[in-house]
């Protein structure tokens, strides 16, 4: 359930419904004429107490529920109140992030110096939920946990039907009986927050239409290792604004560094998510239309699918609005000779990027794509406290 948090709201109302929208200048609330037509702004987060929850993924129809009965206070990330959930990277500070970024580092030292009396996972299960199938995330969630001594479980869309065969609460409390730590790939967002609220095990958000955390960790942890740094860097992001932009923004209001998305109009990032990494004054923040001046001095250039899974209807259409915005050799060339290039894969060569640019030795795209399970290890061992 994309859910909006009550300190984001700024010059809000609530509605008759009590649910809380965004100001208008007309009487009807936003969260009532989401209902009816899509709306592209609208960044879920989560929600403070006694609220009606309304959201919205990415570009994406409205997803509206509403429980006056549901205790959102109980979704944390800080586990004082019950499990550690990884939902959202800045639920976490700066010292936190780093730890489980260094973390990921001494784990995968382990694994890749062959070491097999490290099992701090055996005994333990991991339940996978996929109602957005992945071949990434599947290998590196299901390998990882096996390699560190626990045994993992696929749930395909045909397996569980989250809201439709069974009410979301229902899984999780199910699951949850069953397994140490639930891993989910969802459409709605709304999906991983209720799941959290109803899970007594750690939930980790393995993707959701609004945002990819387990990525730009994985992200982070590659920079580190070609940058020697995250702090500071400059990362360009040449796309649409979709979830990665928007983890992106989510771990530049926790750690300081130069971000830069060049997006066409009408395809940028959810603005509250921007306004929310601005804020909190640690990095800077640029949304731009020009991905020539957008790339200049890039520590890293950074693309991802012009369609995402859920929206390959649109792909004729976007296709033509993305001109300009492929990354070529010539883009990279006007970066510098210190860019590297990064993609969240899967990618479509010859459309958002060249094959020549994948292939290249600026390309860092399959260790990136390794590090997805190694910062993923060390994401399950924090949430578990192991």
């Amino acid at each position: 359930m994309a859910v909006l948090s009550a300190n984001m709201l700024v010059g809000s109302m609530i509605c008759s419904e009590g649910c809380p929208s965004f100001m208008q200048m007309d009487r009807e609330p936003i969260c009532h004429r989401l209902l009816r037509r899509p709306r592209k702004h609208l960044a879920p987060v989560v929600a403070s107490r006694q609220t009606c929850n309304a959201g919205l993924s990415h570009g994406g129809t409205a997803n509206l529920w509403a429980s006056k009965h549901s205790d959102l206070g109980a979704i944390k990330a800080t586990g004082e109140a019950g499990p550690l959930h990884f939902l959202h990277i800045d639920d976490f500070d700066k010292k936190t992030i780093l730890h489980i970024l260094q973390r990921a580092k001494e784990v995968k030292s382990l694994i890749k110096a062959g070491e097999k009396s490290f099992q701090p996972l055996k005994g333990k299960s991991l339940a996978m939920i996929f109602s957005k199938p992945s071949m990434r995330t599947r290998v590196s969630f299901e390998t990882g946990f096996y390699l560190l001594g626990g045994h993992a479980i696929y749930l395909g869309p045909d397996d569980i039907q989250m809201g439709k065969r069974e009410d979301t609460r229902d899984i999780a409390r199910v699951i949850s009986g069953y397994n140490n730590l639930i891993m989910a790939r969802v459409f709605g967002h709304q999906d991983i927050l209720e799941l959290a609220m109803y899970s007594r095990v750690p939930v980790i958000n393995g993707l959701t239409d609004y945002n990819h955390p387990c990525q730009i960790m994985a992200d982070a942890l590659t920079i580190i290792e070609h940058a020697g740094k995250l702090e500071g860097v400059k990362i360009v992001y040449v796309g649409d604004g979709n979830n990665i932009v928007h983890s992106w923004l989510r771990l530049a209001a926790v750690v300081p560094f130069h971000f830069i998305c060049a997006c066409p109009q009408g395809y940028e990032p959810d603005q509250a998510t921007v306004e929310r990494a601005r804020s909190a004054g640690l990095s800077t923040v640029e949304i731009t239309h020009d991905p020539k001046e957008a790339v200049k001095g890039a520590d890293f250039v950074y693309s991802d699918v012009w369609a995402s899974m859920g929206y390959k209807d649109e792909a004729p259409h976007r296709m033509q609005q993305f001109k300009g915005f492929q990354v070529d050799e010539a883009l990279m060339s006007l970066a510098g000779p210190q860019a590297h290039f990064m993609h969240c894969l899967p990618a479509e060569r010859g459309v958002e990027v060249t094959d020549g640019v994948i292939e290249a030795p600026y390309s860092i795209v399959f260790p990136q794509a390794e590090n997805r399970m190694h910062a993923q290890n060390a994401i399950m061992l924090h949430v578990l406290g192991l």
